[in-house]
């Protein structure tokens, strides 16, 4: 579960993050010039990215610590199985 900082610090980089996708949009419509359209759609992946890996890190501390210090075997499993399909996923190709 994401904590209430965590949150709030995610909340407000998606925040800048929409602002960033308006002004794609407005590049595009107005006919901008393809390189710096590309560059600020790059700007946004990055910055989307950061809240994947901000949430992911608090997943890591929270839930993934819980499990591994729990006697659960089944739920570690769980877990390491979770973290490879993120792992999967979102890696860079």
């Amino acid at each position: 579960m994401i904590n209430e900082s965590i949150g709030k610090e995610c909340l407000a980089r998606l925040n800048r993050i929409e602002g960033q996708i308006k002004g794609i949009e407005k590049m595009i419509k107005e006919r901008r010039y393809c390189v710096d359209v590309v560059m600020q759609i790059g700007a946004a992946e990055a910055a989307l990215h950061k809240v994947s890996e901000i949430i992911l890190k608090n997943h890591l501390e929270t839930c993934v610590t819980d499990a591994f210090r729990s006697s659960d075997e089944a739920e570690r499993k769980r877990k390491v199985g979770e973290l490879m399909e993120i792992y999967t996923k979102i890696r860079v190709k």
